[in-house]
């Protein structure tokens, strides 16, 4: 059975979608970033890496995890944590979360601009 890691907790929907089709999933308990030293050690044997941006994905993790290591997962939007060029080379396909948060970033840049416009911080104090 094809071995998950999955390094900080995300809805338990995406966890059972996993195990449903009959992946063994192991989710991190640490609330928080894990220690490199703790990534790891649970990363060992992992076909597969469920990860956050906060989480370095690199080739000695890669190294870690073994040759069975064949796709590191961000759930995230960006990529930045992992070594590209690291995972060309142990042959790991990368993927992440394109696009969901265009629109949320847009409208969240116009609704700051319209609150320093309108000066409604400093009227919210007042």
């Amino acid at each position: 059975m094809p071995k998950v890691f999955v390094t900080r907790a995300i809805p338990e929907a995406g966890i059972k979608l996993l195990r449903d089709k009959g992946f063994e999933v192991e989710v991190s308990d640490v609330d928080g970033v894990l220690p490199r030293e703790v990534l790891l050690s649970k990363v060992k044997g992992a076909d597969a890496i469920l990860s956050l941006l906060t989480d370095k994905m690199d080739g000695e993790l890669m190294d870690a995890c073994g040759s069975q290591l064949k796709i590191i997962a961000n759930y995230a939007v960006g990529y930045d944590n992992i070594n590209l060029a690291d995972a060309a080379a142990h042959n790991v396909i990368i993927t992440n979360t394109p696009d969901v948060l265009t629109e949320s970033v847009a409208e969240h840049a116009i609704a700051l601009i319209f609150g320093l416009a309108h000066r409604i911080v400093e009227s919210d104090q007042y």
